[in-house]
């Protein structure tokens, strides 16, 4: 099975978007290429006439401090994320999520850029961007743009971004003092890619008290989006058993959870969430307890 006719290496992002005009019809800009290139042997993508590979544009493949900001480019391979010391000082949900994307081999080629484009709803490293309120920042014609990490998707793997627009990183802000994050998950034992939940947690703490935090689930809809309705349960509040039980009776309440013949029920879905709210937000909480 052939799965492209030409495949070529763009050295800035110039050059990949005027690779992409010349280019033979359908085309593709890819990173890893894990998702994209299974989908097309397994039948379920079409096959390509062009791929344009972006692993040697040296911007995306960047992890760095930018001022306030972190960055991590969208070619940089998710195993080097998860065992960064930058990502797991600012951003731990991040670096537990990319550390659960497939096996070891497939963390050595996928890319947080190609999990996020994929657009699939319970994408683990996506789920981690939403918590951490990422911005994602892309390339086109029209040069540098910035969108909220939320508004890259219109349904279940569709993406928003242009097929000519190159998904160059994300950026999000540094850790301050009283800030932690969390991230854990459920999977069936056969292996499906696709967890049955994962759960990503942000969160800011003034003594006792829940100052600000961002909870998403995935899947908990078509895309991803953030559980606004339990984050206002622990906004301002202290964090007791009590804020925990209204929390997970808000999740019963405004969280929309499906069931999926290959992975689990609503129901189940219900359980684990409860479970891992009080699990995944008492981490955050103690990691933004901890002295620098």
């Amino acid at each position: 099975m052939t799965i492209w006719k030409d495949y070529q290496l763009a050295y800035s992002l110039v050059e990949a978007v005027e690779a992409y005009d010349q280019a033979e019809k359908p085309v593709r800009f890819v990173s890893g290429g894990t998702d994209l290139l299974l989908e097309i042997q397994q039948g379920s993508h079409p096959t390509m006439k062009t791929l344009i590979d972006l692993n040697h544009i040296n911007e995306m493949r960047e992890l760095k401090v930018m001022g306030e900001q972190i960055f991590i480019g969208a070619a940089v391979p998710v195993s080097q994320i998860t065992n960064s010391p930058l990502i797991k000082e600012h951003a731990m949900v991040v670096a537990e999520a990319t550390g659960l994307i497939g096996g070891p081999q497939v963390r050595n080629s996928a890319t947080l850029g190609g999990n996020v484009a994929h657009a699939l709803p319970a994408a683990d490293g996506m789920i981690s961007l939403v918590a951490m309120d990422a911005t994602a920042i892309t390339y086109s014609h029209s040069g540098y743009s910035k969108k909220k990490i939320l508004e890259l998707f219109t349904g279940p793997g569709v993406s928003a971004l242009a097929n000519d627009e190159i998904l160059v990183g994300f950026e999000f802000p540094i850790k301050k003092s009283g800030e932690g994050s969390a991230f854990d998950r459920v999977m069936r034992p056969q292996g499906v890619a696709l967890p049955i939940l994962n759960h990503a947690v942000w969160l800011r703490r003034k003594d006792d008290v829940v100052e600000d935090i961002r909870i998403c689930f995935g899947p908990s809809g078509p895309v991803p989006t953030r559980a606004l309705l339990v984050e206002e349960v622990f906004r301002g509040y202290k964090l007791s058993e009590d804020t925990i039980f209204k929390a997970k009776a808000t999740i019963l309440k405004t969280v929309k959870f499906r069931t999926s013949k290959m992975r689990a029920t609503a129901e189940y879905r219900y359980h684990l969430a409860q479970a891992l709210l009080e699990k995944v937000v008492k981490i955050a909480w103690n990691r933004a307890g901890e002295t620098e």
